[in-house]
């Protein structure tokens, strides 16, 4: 007994630390050594390189922020350029922004958030920065739906300002349109401007509508230019609509 005595006072201490890590070798295999890798990330959290995530939301919460701003930003930008543009016309426009726009008729027609609630009518003309956009065709209370000159159905009547040629505008569905000159002859050069013509049934006389920048002399039955027009009609946003003097049941039909 007293061997046995010594025996446990000199290695008491050895034993205890071996059933020790002998148990949690067998708690680490059967729990798969979830507690002791939750221990460690706790303990060693503080010297992970990064950040945490916290700061991962607040970053990227500022970043939308940010790009909110730019966007903000970029809208009241337009929306300046636009009522500059208005305040320079001789007639009281009705400033509108564009809610609807299709991608397959992204160059045929658009839709308007202001109707015949805020003084709009069909026939009524709509214009851009820098020109002429298109027509009113449908009104609702609230809404209204724009046919525009890009569309390749659409033709108005057109002149040259410099010389008075005329002509008629097709649409080609893109920022370009076809002038089909009724003079076999034409004055025409590129960098001539072309607006709505007194001949026009549609819109009165003098809109602005783009500048030419090629013509084809050969073209058949007549002469034909091309014409960059003067409303980036792809990038509106906003447009401004004005009363028509004209009332007519469509767009001209050859001129």
């Amino acid at each position: 007994m007293l061997e046995l005595r010594r025996w446990w006072e000199r290695y008491s201490l050895r034993v205890g630390l071996s059933a020790l890590a002998i148990a949690t070798a067998w708690s680490v295999r059967q729990l798969s050594g979830a507690p002791v890798l939750e221990a460690y990330r706790w303990i060693s959290q503080p010297f992970q390189p990064g950040v945490s995530q916290p700061d991962i939301l607040d970053s990227a919460a500022y970043l939308e922020m940010q790009k909110r701003l730019v966007e903000l930003e970029s809208q009241n930008r337009q929306l300046q350029e636009m009522l500059g543009y208005a305040a320079a016309q001789s007639i009281e426009g009705i400033t509108a922004p564009i809610i609807g726009r299709s991608a397959d008729q992204w160059w045929q027609q658009v839709t308007l958030g202001r109707g015949s609630n805020d003084g709009i009518h069909q026939n009524d003309i709509v214009t851009g920065t820098g020109g002429l956009v298109g027509r009113v065709s449908d009104v609702t209370a609230n809404t209204s739906r724009v046919l525009l000159i890009s569309d390749p159905a659409s033709q108005i009547g057109v002149t040259i300002s410099r010389s008075r040629s005329t002509g008629f505008l097709r649409g080609q569905a893109e920022n370009t349109a076809v002038m089909v000159l009724f003079d076999k002859s034409p004055d025409i050069r590129p960098g001539d401007v072309v607006t709505t013509s007194t001949f026009s049934q549609v819109l009165p006389a003098g809109i602005p509508v783009g500048t030419v920048t090629e013509i084809d002399f050969n073209a058949d039955p007549s002469p034909e230019a091309t014409v960059q027009m003067s409303a980036p009609i792809s990038a509106l946003e906003w447009v401004i609509v004005y009363p028509n003097s004209k009332d007519p049941d469509d767009f001209l039909e050859g001129n």
